[in-house]
């Protein structure tokens, strides 16, 4: 099973731990549990991939505190929230700050599973979409002074023509280093390069980073 499996129960109740752990193991996912959030949070550095599966009501650091932590950090691994009867309320405030599911105790197995199929699939999903953003990274970090200039233009929408003025130089020599940019950014057409400058940021204040 690879790593990118591993499922991280976080429940104060040690009879819900062994209970999810037992079916998520007979169903051929890698578990992993929690006694607390404390005790997740100092798993964290070793913890790569995977998904989490928290109870939202737990003594110290709550499952909400827990989300807020792990935004707050950045960690990308997508959360299922487990909730009592009643707890609704909490469930959306848990989604709002960013868990992408929740379980109402007493929860179907099957509903379990699903869900965690699902948040898995997304954590191999922002794994490659991290992994696309550091090559990104790698090939922004070949271009020229000059060559990010005329990217910054690219991306700003900018014709050939007004880069060239802002610049102060002729619109071919534009035309040598959009060509260069093209080809050391490995995109295709304006519309990828557009896209590769969405996904590393370049465009969230007009300028490379």
């Amino acid at each position: 099973m690879p790593a990118d499996a591993m499922v991280h129960v976080i429940d104060d109740d040690q009879a819900v731990r062994q209970s999810i752990e037992f079916l998520l193991r007979t169903s051929g996912v890698m578990a992993c549990t929690y006694e607390s959030a404390s005790a997740f949070l100092n798993a964290l550095p070793t913890i790569e991939s995977g998904c989490v599966i928290t109870d939202v009501r737990m003594p110290g650091i709550s499952g909400i505190d827990l989300l807020r932590r792990l935004s707050e950090m950045q960690i990308k691994l997508p959360v299922i929230v487990v909730t009592g009867h009643g707890d609704v309320p909490l469930a959306v405030e848990a989604m709002k700050i960013g868990a992408i599911d929740f379980l109402e105790k007493p929860f179907d197995d099957e509903h379990l599973l699903g869900a965690v199929r699902s948040a898995l699939n997304r954590s191999r999903e922002n794994a490659a979409h991290e992994a696309e953003r550091a090559e990104l990274h790698a090939r922004l970090s070949s271009l020229t002074n000059r060559e990010r200039e005329v990217l910054d233009g690219l991306v700003a929408g900018k014709p050939n023509k007004i880069i060239a003025f802002d610049l102060a130089i002729s619109p071919r020599t534009v035309e040598i280093y959009r060509a260069n940019v093209m080809t050391k950014m490995a995109a295709t057409s304006l519309s990828e390069l557009v896209r590769m400058a969405l996904l590393t940021g370049v465009m969230k204040s007009g300028r490379v980073d």
